[in-house]
């Protein structure tokens, strides 16, 4: 059953119905410039799911795909779910809502500071019917409360979890993972400069031949698009070194959601066409070996979520100068903050292909 190529891991995943949403593949960025500026042994590419499409893109659509699926959608007139004043899954399922026909509703904790600015402006542009709670925890009853009220009204309310952060949303980042194996293996990113060293240890499940170490950095919230990419790499025995960068929890919260999350995800995918392996509690080990390898930091949140951080305004200024690309000050700042303060203390070994997932959100800029 193990290793799968990317391939055959997408074909693992075609039984699972989705609504396609997303613009793929993104494409795999070379950062050749910025690579040299930070240190000359090492390679960067940006993995740009910033370019998913639909309403400005993000994580969040690839993730929407399976929480959408035709099955679920049947007979419903709404999408219902929940964030910030400026939260970007709020912005996509609203865009995945008028795409689809549907109504939709945001139970939103607080108020923007200015309606028409940033993701607050995009919420409203895109149709979605806005209602204001107090805090975080009240989020989830009124989303159930605005399920009774479309109900009493003749429709039909899907319930879209908190930053599709499940393990049927974390389906479309086992996705992403075949995809950028697929990436690196092909060649979609700059030739090394150099002969770059071995992995350390056992050489890759596949029996391929060595390649650069690959460290993919990505930011890591409620833990979903970590998850799928913690069961990607143990699908394909992947020996890429994933590291989470937290924006707002601990690290330990959100190691455990994905893994918790990845483990539900595994449980998902349907059998192989010879029906049952006798292996398959093999995958629940490989996951549970893939997440403790997971390197999770909460060391570049500072102050709190959505707060700037001088490292975050760093990065965004200079990966906008060096790369062309534009980061966000929540997430994706944050996540690169910790891809460069590896890079330069030598954490990141000599050799590595590192890769940024770019999580979009750029519209944070603009609050």
């Amino acid at each position: 059953m193990f290793p799968l190529s990317p391939d055959a891991v997408l074909s693992r995943l075609a039984p699972l119905a989705r609504t396609p949403l997303a613009t793929l593949p993104t494409p795999l960025l070379p950062a050749p410039a910025l690579a040299a500026s930070l240190r000359g042994d090492i390679d960067i590419s940006i993995k740009a799911d910033a370019w998913t499409g639909l309403g400005l893109g993000g994580n969040k659509v690839r993730k929407l795909e399976y929480e959408l699926d035709p099955a679920r959608l049947r007979g419903a007139t709404d999408l219902v779910t929940a964030g910030g004043p400026h939260s970007n899954h709020c912005r996509v399922t609203a865009a995945a809502a008028a795409r689809l026909g549907l109504g939709c509703t945001l139970a939103v904790n607080g108020e923007p500071g200015d309606a028409g600015r940033g993701n607050a402006l995009l919420h409203r542009l895109l149709g979605a019917r806005i209602v204001t709670v107090a805090d975080r925890a009240a989020r989830e009853a009124a989303m159930t409360e605005e399920a009774s009220r479309i109900a009493g009204m003749g429709g039909k309310a899907l319930v879209v979890a908190v930053g599709a952060s499940t393990p049927r949303g974390a389906l479309g980042y086992v996705r992403a993972a075949a995809e950028m194996r697929e990436q690196v293996s092909a060649g979609d990113c700059p030739a090394p400069r150099r002969n770059p060293p071995a992995i350390r240890g056992a050489p890759d499940d596949s029996g391929a031949r060595s390649e650069a170490p690959v460290w993919i950095f990505t930011s890591s919230s409620s833990g979903g698009t970590l998850a799928g990419l913690m069961l990607g790499c143990a699908l394909m025995g992947w020996r890429a070194q994933l590291v989470g960068v937290s924006p707002d929890d601990p690290a330990a919260k959100i190691r455990a959601a994905a893994t918790e999350i990845a483990l539900g995800a595994a449980a998902l995918l349907p059998h192989p066409p010879r029906g049952p392996d006798p292996r398959a509690n093999d995958l629940i080990e490989r996951v549970r070996n893939v997440a403790a390898a997971t390197l999770v930091t909460d060391a570049f949140v500072g102050p709190g979520y959505g707060a700037p951080t001088r490292t975050a305004e760093e990065a965004i200024a200079l990966f906008g100068a060096r790369a062309g690309v534009i980061l966000d000050p929540v997430y994706t700042g944050k996540a690169a903050a910790a891809l460069i303060a590896w890079v330069r203390e030598g954490v990141v070994p000599s050799g590595a292909h590192v890769i940024l997932l770019h999580t979009g959100g750029h519209p944070a800029l603009f609050r």
